[in-house]
């Protein structure tokens, strides 16, 4: 008659280690996977990432270089690449027509400034907005200032549509018109630099103030 071997203590043990160093072993490989794309994944972000700055250093320097060989002297700033163009440049005190100067302005502005962000499917895909905004000082009333401000960003821009330039259409996808007025109501001193028109992009992923928009545009010109 044959007996039955039971498994002993001790054999039992070493199944059970075995099983367990199987499951660490299992465990230890999946974590490993994780770290090597959490790895790979935070490289390709920080490429993405320095390949976007690349973007906009590019247009940026792109304008600059343009405006000064062209001798207009209004710079891009070097970070967000904000232009701003004094009101006196472009309109006579307290009206928003475009003077012939600042119509002969515009003429040499725009296709350089269009250029620079059309210069690469790259650097055009890196900016999600261009807006033209109307700025004032404090001084006079509040409304008056809004409508002026507005006028003036719809003046340029209704000049623009008119000029031919390179990407033109893709331009005007990417425009937003916008009346800001004084941008510091709580000053005390009139400051003859805040009575502007400002050209600004919105870089991808950025957030962008908020502004007065195309209804009230259109209302205001009503």
């Amino acid at each position: 008659m044959m007996v039955p071997i039971r498994p002993t203590a001790a054999s039992q043990d070493v199944d059970d280690s075995g099983v367990w160093l199987s499951i660490g072993d299992l465990m230890s490989a999946l974590l490993m996977i994780f770290a090597l794309l959490l790895i790979s994944a935070l490289v390709q972000i920080s490429e993405i990432t320095e390949k976007s700055q690349n973007n906009r250093v590019v247009i940026i320097k792109t304008i600059n270089d343009a405006l000064g060989a062209a001798n207009i002297s209004v710079q891009a700033d070097p970070v967000t690449g904000d232009i701003s163009i004094l009101d006196s440049v472009l309109f006579e005190k307290n009206d928003y027509r475009l003077k012939r100067a600042g119509m002969e302005f515009l003429d040499t502005f725009i296709p350089i400034y269009s250029s620079a962000v059309f210069q690469s499917p790259e650097t055009e895909s890196e900016v999600v907005r261009v807006a033209v905004e109307g700025h004032s000082s404090i001084e006079g009333e509040f409304d008056h200032n809004m409508r002026l401000s507005v006028l003036r960003a719809s003046s340029v821009s209704q000049y623009m549509n008119s000029l031919e330039f390179d990407n033109k259409k893709a331009f005007f996808n990417k425009l937003l018109v916008s009346g800001r007025g004084p941008l510091d109501s709580t000053q005390d001193k009139v400051s003859e630099a805040d009575r502007k028109v400002m050209f600004r992009f919105q870089f991808k992923g950025q957030e962008f103030k908020k502004v007065i928009g195309q209804r009230e545009l259109l209302h205001v010109d009503e």
